[in-house]
């Protein structure tokens, strides 16, 4: 389809071409599995601040719902686009499964640089990019979270509105949410403590001692700042972080507390904290390192510069951050790679327990959260790593491979209607 050709959605084809064949998947499977269950696209007038009228395009993306309601974020970026938005909505789909969650993938977006909206003009753009989308979401169906772009606020003004048309609240409708609307705890930083605990599963299995460990993170938003932040507590020693303006480097390690602070003081420019030397998100992704963690955008590491990667582990706090081309680079240097669908998942495996607990009308407590985060995503990596070790096949591939398959079955089981 020419309204998904992308680079991204080529990348998750591509990815997922490449596990099918290793399969030997059947090829009718093969041919659904490969473009969405459904796709919608929305124009979204809204009135802006001063009076004009500007008009955004929206997407909601559901992949598979073969074993459950499909689940994915929204996201507000000016790049936002059926392809992309297709490709994350894909990942998902084997994300979910390879945890053993009862979901299929979805992903949803608007196109928009959410920063030169006022509060009012993104209020305004969210209720109608939801009340657009209505057909598509709930409880049972569809569950939206919280992606680039996107927060708390945003999902609680989705929830609102959904509750509105349907007449009472519906908090399982979005997860995400504020504590006050039925959110849950852990949900801010589960992306990044997943990532911390199945870097940590890494490096037990490579015998390299946490305290020993070096780690530069390219990205600082949401999963960016959690995994550094935890990671030091963890024992590890936090070198380099970035975003998208640049990056501080500092080899004796940087306080990642302290620069949390000056962070938000200094009108969040990393530079401006003065706790390192300045480097570029190129210079990051070169520097010498026991892990380095994308935590950004796709299409990080591609084959110009996968030969210049001097990390042991890669762990993939983003989205497809890796190309194929670079994969095959970082596989003959020895890098051990935590593929995105198992490195991010924590924020999916939270989600789930939001959306479980607001079903329930019942909570955990925050301890609770991060014992049963933990125990999952830990045993997913340790599947992943079984599989690869025992097909002879990469990490990447053991991921995709199992999730694609656990797919299958269910799409097998069911059978085809009509």
């Amino acid at each position: 389809m020419q309204e998904l050709d992308t680079h991204t959605f080529r990348l998750a084809v591509a990815q997922f071409d490449q596990a099918a064949e290793a399969m030997r998947l059947d090829p009718n499977l093969r041919e659904r599995l490969k473009l969405p269950q459904r796709s919608l696209v929305v124009s979204l007038p809204v009135r802006m601040d001063d009076e004009r009228v500007e008009v955004f395009t929206g997407y909601r993306v559901q992949h598979d719902s073969s074993r459950g309601p499909s689940k994915g974020g929204i996201r507000y970026h000016p790049d936002v686009s059926l392809g992309e938005v297709a490709a994350l909505a894909m990942w998902m789909t084997w994300k979910c499964a390879l945890a053993g969650l009862p979901y299929g993938g979805a992903k949803g977006g608007v196109k928009v640089a959410p920063k030169k909206l006022s509060q009012a003009e993104l209020q305004r753009l969210t209720r109608r990019y939801a009340a657009e989308i209505f057909p598509l979401i709930g409880p049972d169906k569809d569950v939206p979270a919280p992606d680039v772009g996107t927060d708390a606020q945003v999902m609680a003004w989705i929830m609102d509105t959904y509750s509105q048309q349907v007449g009472y609240a519906v908090p399982g409708v979005v997860t995400g949410k504020p504590l006050s609307l039925g959110g849950s705890l852990g949900r801010e930083e589960a992306t990044g403590r997943g990532v911390v605990y199945v870097t940590m599963e890494a490096l037990r299995y490579l015998k390299m001692p946490i305290e020993n460990a070096t780690v530069a993170i390219q990205g600082f938003g949401n999963v960016g700042s959690h995994t550094a932040l935890i990671m030091q507590q963890q024992g590890a020693r936090v070198i380099a972080v970035s975003d998208a303006s640049g990056g501080i480097y500092n080899a004796k390690g940087l306080d990642v507390q302290e620069l949390l602070r000056r962070y938000r003081t200094a009108g969040h420019s990393l530079r401006d904290t003065k706790l390192g030397d300045a480097i570029t998100n190129e210079e990051l992704l070169q520097l010498d390192c026991t892990v380095l963690v994308p935590a950004a955008l796709s299409e990080q590491i591609t084959g110009k510069n996968a030969n210049h990667l001097r990390c042991r582990i890669l762990a993939e706090g983003a989205n497809g951050p890796t190309t194929l081309d670079a994969d095959r680079i970082l596989e003959d240097k020895g890098v051990f790679i935590i593929p995105d669908i198992l490195a991010n998942s924590g924020g999916v495996i939270v989600s789930y327990f939001e959306w479980v607990q607001d079903l329930q009308r019942f909570f955990w407590s925050e301890t609770e959260i991060q014992h049963r985060l933990q125990d999952i995503i830990t045993s997913a990596f340790q599947r992943t790593l079984h599989f690869s070790t025992e097909r002879r096949t990469s990490m990447r591939m053991a991921a995709l491979m199992s999730g694609i398959d656990h797919v299958a079955q269910a799409h097998l089981q069911r059978g085809l209607y009509p």
